[in-house]
């Protein structure tokens, strides 16, 4: 039989990679490894993570390796085809000819599934979140080089397509199971 963790316990062990990460950063920060950047970053850390605590993460979220591979290979994708559209239209003759305004209407309401959504669109040129309604679950984002009614479309299911990947890599059961209801089957 186990002993019950203590919360402090429970607490620490959530917060060590925060502490970690706080850490490395200082002493990126600082631009040079020492023992007295050591020592102070982990004091900062500890300072940190006391004084502003973060709220814990609400769900059962985890990483699961194979959709999670599909989602980083997809948008390492998005990031080099988007990337030499964008270079391409920003130096030929014509410019950027038309851009527009897409909402999309969102099958997941979980913050975290909708700030990786969000960050992960954002981070691919030639698009830019500019709205998000976790109640009504839509997403409004302005997208570069549209040229007709079916290009919008297709930029909508690419949204839909990258929620998909999203909470296939990162959603608790419970999530994925309720996009496989909404009709997230696509890839």
């Amino acid at each position: 039989m186990s002993e019950p963790v203590s919360p402090a316990a429970h607490r620490l062990r959530h917060q060590l990679p925060l502490l970690v990460w706080l850490v490395l950063v200082w002493n990126l920060l600082w631009g040079t490894w020492s023992w007295a950047n050591l020592i102070s970053g982990a004091a900062v850390a500890l300072g940190v993570t006391l004084l502003l605590p973060l709220p814990p993460v609400v769900g059962g979220s985890r990483v699961r390796p194979l959709p999670t591979l599909r989602f980083v290979g997809h948008f390492v994708a998005d990031l080099v085809r988007s990337g030499a559209l964008v270079a391409w239209q920003t130096v030929r003759p014509s410019g950027i000819d038309r851009s527009a305004i897409i909402t999309v209407q969102l099958r997941t309401d979980s913050d975290l599934l909708l700030t990786i959504l969000a960050e992960s669109l954002t981070l691919v040129p030639g698009s830019m979140v500019i709205d998000l309604d976790r109640e009504r679950r839509t997403i409004s984002l302005h997208v570069l080089h549209v040229r007709d009614e079916a290009d919008l479309e297709r930029q909508r299911a690419a949204v839909l397509a990258e929620e998909n990947r999203v909470v296939r890599a990162f959603g608790s059961p419970e999530e994925v199971a309720a996009l496989d209801a909404a009709g997230g089957r696509t890839a």
